[in-house]
């Protein structure tokens, strides 16, 4: 069958990275494209350089991500049916991808960096997986950046639950002394990105945009059946 592009994104802490895992499974010939994971490992090494995320935010203006991306040596490879990146010849750490500091830095920066050449870098890297595989891309602004998207999905979820999900990843390797706090941080910061999200136009719906609600779903698989509902593929009929 032709292959094709599945667009996954949607409010902050709704769940697309597990969705998009779950979804690996029920398409054949797939892989994920974690699109957000290559703009966050450009903050990332933009971080780890010495730069604060307030420094970051000053200078995004005149940055330019794909430059960036060259520059400290960066690349994709495609390991276990996912997209990873590997910085000057090692694998980044999810950790450091997903960090809260790197979070809030690359909502910051998105919105007044030039995204065009990366847009364009994005573009290029879909079509070249596509050739092989069916691709799941779990990213922002997908829209823009590849509107050939045969699906485009957007995923959304109350805030208490989105602080819920946010709260679970965030303390599976730590122990939490004042759980109230920590969820009021939580809040702060999911609401902080979501006004940054909007702000950058990320959470714009478009005519070909499927919204999913998963905030009553009690497991990724009926998020993913609600997805699977939309989809027409030859394979699964």
């Amino acid at each position: 069958m032709e292959h094709i592009v599945i667009g996954i994104e949607g409010l902050v802490g709704a769940g697309k990275t597990t969705m998009a895992r779950k979804l690996l499974d029920c398409i054949p010939d797939s892989i994920i494209l974690h699109g957000g994971n290559i703009y966050r490992a450009v903050v990332a090494t933009l971080l780890k350089s010495g730069l604060s995320g307030k420094e970051l935010a000053k200078q995004a203006s005149g940055l330019d991500p794909l430059e960036i991306l060259k520059q400290q040596k960066l690349s994709v490879e495609i390991e276990n049916r996912e997209s990873v990146i590997y910085w000057n010849g090692k694998k980044m750490e999810e950790k450091d991808l997903q960090s809260e500091a790197s979070s809030m830095a690359v909502s910051q920066m998105s919105q007044v960096a030039n995204n065009q050449k990366l847009y364009a870098f994005g573009r290029a890297l879909i079509r070249s997986f596509q050739e092989e595989y069916n691709v799941i891309l779990s990213s922002r602004d997908i829209m823009k950046m590849y509107p050939e998207t045969d699906y485009h999905f957007f995923i959304t979820a109350s805030l208490e639950e989105r602080i819920r999900r946010k709260y679970i990843q965030y303390t599976e390797n730590q122990t939490i002394v004042d759980e109230a706090k920590f969820k009021q941080e939580l809040k702060e910061h999911i609401q902080e990105r979501d006004e940054l999200q909007e702000k950058a136009g990320y959470y714009k719906q478009y005519e070909k945009t499927i919204v999913i609600d998963v905030t009553e779903d009690t497991a990724p698989e009926q998020s993913v059946q609600k997805m699977l509902a939309h989809m027409k593929i030859p394979s699964m009929r």
